[in-house]
């Protein structure tokens, strides 16, 4: 069975830090990239940072900077550290998964999401 596993939003004024957290398990395959992103009312969801299994990673142009994300293979684990939290970073944050397999010589991926934590920034 599949679970990720959110945990860390929250409220926090402008300025100040959060951690979230996103725990795997059950997932089939090897686990590629583990990554957040956001969503608020009315718009996309969008990615906010992702992170290979080697430890690349790749950030929105509005968190540089200020996000951070970590993880721990072991424990298939991913950490986000956001810090200089500003309002509009407020959003329900979603856990991402990818587990990668080979079929027949093609690269299949599938995708897993947690059931989303909540960020709110007061001003």
């Amino acid at each position: 069975q599949v679970q990720l596993v959110e945990s860390g939003g929250g409220l926090v004024q402008a300025g100040g830090s959060l951690r979230v957290s996103c725990a795997a398990s059950g997932i089939p395959f090897t686990i590629n990239v583990m990554g957040w992103y956001r969503q608020t009312p009315g718009k996309q969801r969008e990615l906010v940072a992702r992170i290979t299994a080697g430890g690349s990673t790749n950030y929105a142009d509005s968190v540089k900077g200020r996000f951070t994300i970590s993880r721990d293979n072991a424990k298939n684990t991913a950490y986000m550290q956001m810090n200089s939290l500003k309002p509009e970073d407020t959003a329900v944050y979603y856990c991402n998964v990818q587990s990668t397999y080979r079929f027949l010589g093609r690269e299949v991926v599938n995708d897993y999401w947690g059931q989303g934590t909540q960020v709110t920034v007061s001003s």
